[in-house]
């Protein structure tokens, strides 16, 4: 079987994942993985997915659009190689959060400072609603920092772009985030 990354994008309605389920299992695949999401009124995922070896990515973008007919979504399908997690540098999961005014610039500061550094954005949950108040403007990246990076300079680098911005940023293990933020 061929590895397959496939978005999926739309106004967001019920029943999207089931008929993007179905209508991947008809065509003989097999879900490893989802990520779903929504942003205000839109309905966001990435399925990766194990496909037949004898139904390539045009046949198969072809047979999700007309299944999801009518739902009036976007599919997208791509080739996924089968190792390309195996590739990156040990790493240990963090978890940058920032909150503060809304101004231009936010994400691509501190995503930038990420960069540099050589660290992985494993998700990003952002809203931004504008003015000044701090709680109604937040962000919270899981990141994987890999073990070759100071995580001293890191953290230097991320609270100098933060206080350019006018944020508050915090920057913890991902268990202790977890252990803190437990309901």
């Amino acid at each position: 079987m061929t590895q397959a990354v496939i978005s999926v994008l739309g106004e967001d309605r019920p029943g999207i994942i089931a008929a993007v389920s179905q209508a991947l299992l008809d065509a003989g695949c097999n879900i490893r993985s989802v990520s779903q999401t929504l942003l205000q009124a839109v309905f966001g995922a990435l399925f990766v997915v194990a496909m037949p070896d004898e139904v390539d990515e045009a046949a198969l973008a072809h047979t999700l659009t007309a299944a999801l007919e009518g739902l009036d979504l976007d599919v997208i399908v791509h080739a996924y190689p089968a190792g390309a997690a195996a590739s990156r540098p040990h790493a240990e999961p963090f978890v940058v959060t920032t909150h503060g005014p809304d101004r231009p610039g936010i994400v691509a500061a501190v995503s930038g400072v990420l960069a540099r550094y050589g660290v992985n954005v494993t998700d990003l949950q952002a809203v931004f609603e504008g003015g000044d108040r701090p709680e109604a403007n937040a962000m919270i990246f899981q990141v994987d920092v890999p073990d070759s990076v100071s995580l001293a300079a890191l953290k230097a680098d991320l609270a100098s772009a933060a206080e350019r911005l006018g944020l508050e940023l915090n920057v913890q293990h991902r268990r202790l985030f977890e252990i803190m933020n437990r309901i």
